[in-house]
């Protein structure tokens, strides 16, 4: 029998997982990448790390509008797989918090080093500088046209070309294009985890300040999801891992027209009530000090003036003359303090694309499409993206795999 011939466009982390399996598979295999090198963007994934996947991996880490298409794929080639894949290859693993699981060397180029080893070994070919302009099918299979006049011949083509996310890594929506020639349609897309906008004008009196605390997303009075960890102040609004966490579903809020609301628990270890009583102690150790020098060492010194200022309490009034009512106030916003998200950073800060092919035109258990025979997809431009903190890379591999096994079968 003849070997299939696939071809793969897009090297980053999806399309290098399909690329190793459909060549495990017998298949010959091109990838196709735009990039002068495959893999850019796993560089920098986890901070230059590289959290590859994480140990508590479910369909409720997953996001689009049919979440539960994910499943299939993270059956087949799920974390077990994934951890003893890499290992094969000479990656340890080193699980920390929250499940995250990097490679025990802690570097991001570790991970692209032995993939890029194995595509050799494996005899897998790479064209880099190879940016696709179109495809076209007839009857004897797919003609893939390049930017610069190339053109590549296959009987299956994997379309893994990121979504819009980081386009310094060469994820420009170039694929979407592709597959709506094809007569694919697109869920609207944006970006998933991102650093949030808000409105205050004092935002950049605390540009720089960073407090482990609880990021809480609400809407209409009730909690859309909620995350806790390092938050970082901005001149713009506000980031850290438990922004970037809310960050899709806020922006989904306010894609709707509507207005999402943050709260932002400064100290999350004591209810309301517990700090008041606590303040109120505090207090009676320095009635003579003002407010203002009396709230150091409770909280970031940054943070005082514009707190008080929020809450209308003169920075200079001494702690003897508080009233409950003042002190209580005081215990609210360093526990409930709220800002209105109005938007969020650009593509260029998003780490994953929200949206992208509608899942109900592909194959769950294939990653085929349905409307093309012989045409399939992996990665982040399908409508699947994942919470932070490994889940996308997951996806990446669990999708590749799936597209790749698939695509090299007759």
């Amino acid at each position: 029998m003849k070997a299939k011939d696939v071809i793969i466009i897009g090297g980053g982390a999806a399309g290098i997982m399909a690329a190793i399996v459909a060549k495990r598979q017998g298949a010959n295999v091109v990838v196709l990448e735009r990039n002068p090198r495959i893999g850019k963007k796993i560089l920098a994934t986890g901070n230059g790390r590289c959290n590859y996947t994480n140990s508590f991996t479910d369909i409720k880490n997953y996001h689009g509008k049919n979440s539960r298409f994910a499943y299939s794929s993270l059956s087949q080639f799920g974390v077990k797989e994934t951890i003893d894949f890499f290992e094969r290859l000479g990656i340890a693993h080193a699980v920390e918090d929250n499940g995250k699981v990097f490679p025990l060397s802690f570097q991001a180029s570790s991970v692209l080093d032995v993939l890029r080893y194995e595509l050799e070994e494996l005899g897998v070919d790479i064209i880099c500088d190879a940016y696709v302009k179109n495809i076209e099918k007839d009857k004897k299979g797919f003609l893939v046209i390049l930017k610069d006049g190339r053109t590549k011949n296959g009987d299956a083509v994997i379309l893994a070309t990121g979504g819009k996310a980081m386009p310094s890594s060469g994820s420009d929506g170039n694929g979407y294009a592709l597959a709506k020639n094809f007569g694919h349609n697109i869920v609207e897309v944006f970006p998933g985890l991102v650093q949030l906008k808000l409105e205050g004008d004092f935002l950049k009196a605390i540009d720089g300040v960073k407090v482990v605390g609880t990021a809480t997303l609400l809407h209409r009075g009730k909690t859309v999801k909620q995350d806790t960890g390092d938050i970082l102040f901005t001149n713009y609004g506000i980031s850290g891992p438990p922004v970037l966490q809310l960050s899709r579903s806020a922006l989904e809020i306010l894609n709707k027209g509507e207005k999402p609301i943050l709260k932002i628990s400064i100290i999350n270890t004591k209810k309301k009530e517990e700090l008041f009583e606590y303040l109120k102690m505090r207090f009676s150790y320095m009635s003579k000090k003002s407010i203002d020098i009396a709230l150091i060492g409770l909280i970031n010194k940054r943070l005082i003036n514009v707190i008080l200022k929020e809450i209308n309490i003169d920075k200079n009034k001494k702690v003897a003359n508080l009233s409950n009512e003042e002190i209580e106030e005081i215990a609210n916003i360093l526990t409930d303090w709220r800002f209105k998200v109005i938007g969020s950073k650009s593509w260029d800060d998003a780490q994953v694309t929200a949206g992208g092919i509608n899942t109900n035109e592909i194959d769950s258990k294939t990653m085929e499409s349905k409307l093309i025979k012989g045409l399939y997809f992996a990665g982040e431009m399908v409508d699947i993206d994942g919470d932070c903190g490994g889940f996308n890379l997951q996806w990446a591999w669990s999708s590749g795999y799936v597209a790749g096994i698939n695509a090299a079968l007759d």
